[in-house]
């Protein structure tokens, strides 16, 4: 997924100047020339990208640093066209709605407490007027009152004991109704399963707030919490996986990942001088849409590629069902692996080599970018009437069409005209356009074909997080662990669930589900849960 960030050295003007003096009297150390080789190896790089790139410092930075915006306004400029929108807001005729702040209707998740009032009910005379009797509002007055508290809350039951002094014998008072026999239940495994792998937060962060918090809570008891509680979850995961596997659209890519114990195998291989296929270790997303159904997002760590798990994936789908639609960028490790799909290739990669380019040919990037920004506005339309597939498909091709038609026509004339060098990052990101060009315009002649990966890569920041934060998975058990929690988690979430009430309800019901996994998914869960015998998610 992208390009990796350069890697750059910060070494301060005073530390080279005295490995220049000790050069002039002795050999370097090894940590001197680790250093310098580091410096030419950067110098090398950054040479290599102003020569073929013509770079600037803005695009430098770029590349160093990772890019804030590529929005056609923040890359060329804003056009200059008169936007009534503006001009209102200029006038004061239309004023800004809303002031940031969360209503009612959005603590779902918060404890309701009903508040009778204290002198008055329903069919009692006025307090006010002494005339009227007073009736029950349908929407009660409401107030929140947010209160903080640690992930993990803890609950010391101190139970009376009594001794006999004659016999001895110990009487002890039983715990009170509801107290479980385990000290963890299921809402402790999946707080900790949202937090290291909804949330990107390490186990040894958990570890000090809870210790700071007074309640304990170590790493490695998180690590059991979060093993045991996914072999329960394990037939849901399994069964979200079918049920991708019959969509209609399949988003695919992969990001770079470690597994400590196949990296220690790798290096084993690579000392005896044993070839291996692959060193490679992956965190693989896919995305599966049906029209009118759920989302569903799934994750895959190991050393297959993207195309790979996308076939396994795939051998779940019903036979009688036609090929889908892959869409993914144009790199091999996508398509890898025996299957059968209608291709699409992601414009949002192709438009951002235009980006890459766009202050050294900004008249062409422009009006690439602002010919995708209308086909873009096209799209946005067709999702807010809510078109079937066939309606977008025909929207699209009556007002995207010449659209497009038109930017193959100047872009097949900028390379045989020479009105562009072929080398240059113009030429290649035409190059590389009009060599994709049948994959990127699916959406002009197949019903459903979406525009871009975008939602793949959303969906990969899971991955992401988790290796920002923790930097590793320690062993293949340890990523299928985490695979498992973030596709359960992040599916809740693209179908506009509570993923900590929706693991709870797994867990506490996790004999029904691995009987019946097809009740217990992230969309009809609760639907379930409204039957006779159904372990409510929380202890509300």
């Amino acid at each position: 997924m992208g390009k990796n960030q350069t890697k750059h050295l910060d070494v301060d003007q005073a530390a080279l100047a005295a490995i220049v003096e000790r050069a002039k009297s002795a050999p370097l150390s090894a940590e001197d020339c680790a250093t310098l080789q580091g410096l030419f190896a950067t110098l090398a790089f950054l040479q290599q990208a102003l020569k073929e790139k013509g770079m600037s410092v803005q695009r430098l930075q770029q590349m160093l640093f990772g890019s804030k915006s590529e929005a056609t306004a923040k890359v060329v400029g804003k056009t200059e066209v008169k936007d009534e929108k503006a001009e209102k807001k200029e006038d004061g005729e239309e004023k800004k709605k809303g002031h940031g702040r969360n209503g009612v209707a959005a603590y779902s998740g918060a404890e309701k407490v009903k508040v009778p009032h204290p002198t008055l009910t329903a069919g009692q005379p006025c307090a006010g007027c002494l005339t009227g009797k007073v009736y029950s509002l349908e929407e009660p007055a409401k107030l929140v009152r947010i209160t903080g508290c640690a992930p993990l809350n803890a609950t010391v039951y101190e139970c009376d004991r009594l001794r006999c002094n004659l016999c001895g014998e110990v009487f002890t008072a039983p715990s009170p109704e509801g107290v479980g026999e385990k000290k963890y239940d299921e809402t402790a495994a999946s707080i900790t399963g949202l937090f290291k792998y909804g949330g990107g937060v390490p186990f040894n962060r958990i570890e000090k707030l809870q210790g700071g918090m007074g309640i304990p809570l170590p790493a490695a008891t998180q690590w059991e919490l979060v093993r045991d509680a996914a072999g329960l979850l394990k037939p849901a995961w399994e069964e979200l996986a079918n049920q991708a596997a019959q969509g209609d659209v399949m988003y695919n890519d992969d990001t770079t990942m470690k597994v400590l114990d196949l990296t220690k195998e790798q290096l084993r291989a690579a000392a005896a001088d044993e070839s291996e296929e692959r060193t490679g270790i992956f965190t693989t997303g896919i995305v599966s849409q049906k029209h009118g159904g759920p989302v569903i997002a799934l994750f895959f760590t190991g050393r297959q590629h993207a195309g790979e798990n996308l076939a396994d994936v795939l051998a779940k789908r019903a036979v009688d069902l036609s090929a889908p639609i892959q869409m993914c960028d144009a790199l091999a490790a996508n398509t890898a692996g025996d299957f059968q799909t209608i291709l699409a290739n992601c414009i949002s990669h192709s438009r951002r080599q235009f980006v890459d380019v766009a202050e050294h040919f900004p008249d062409e990037c422009r009006y690439v970018l602002e010919t995708l920004g209308a086909v873009y506005v096209n799209d946005a339309l067709a999702r807010q009437s809510n078109m079937t597939p066939e309606e977008r498909l025909a929207l699209h091709q009556e007002k995207s069409r010449p659209l497009m038609t038109a930017l193959e026509t100047w872009a097949a004339t900028q390379l045989k005209e020479h009105k562009v060098e072929p080398n240059s990052g113009l030429g290649k990101a035409i190059a590389y356009m009009m060599k994709h060009w049948k994959k990127l315009t699916l959406f002009l002649s197949e019903p459903g074909a979406p525009l871009d990966n975008n939602i793949c890569e959303r969906v990969l920041k899971k991955a992401i997080l988790h290796r920002k934060n923790s930097l590793f998975y320690k062993t293949q058990n340890g990523a299928r662990v985490g695979d498992i929690f973030m596709s359960l988690i992040h599916t809740t979430e693209l179908c506009h669930g509570n993923p900590f009430e929706y693991l709870v309800a797994l867990l506490r019901n996790h004999e029904e589900v691995a009987d019946s996994p097809a009740d217990w998914m992230p969309w009809n869960y609760l639907e379930t849960l409204s039957l006779p015998g159904a372990a409510p998610p929380t202890a509300r």
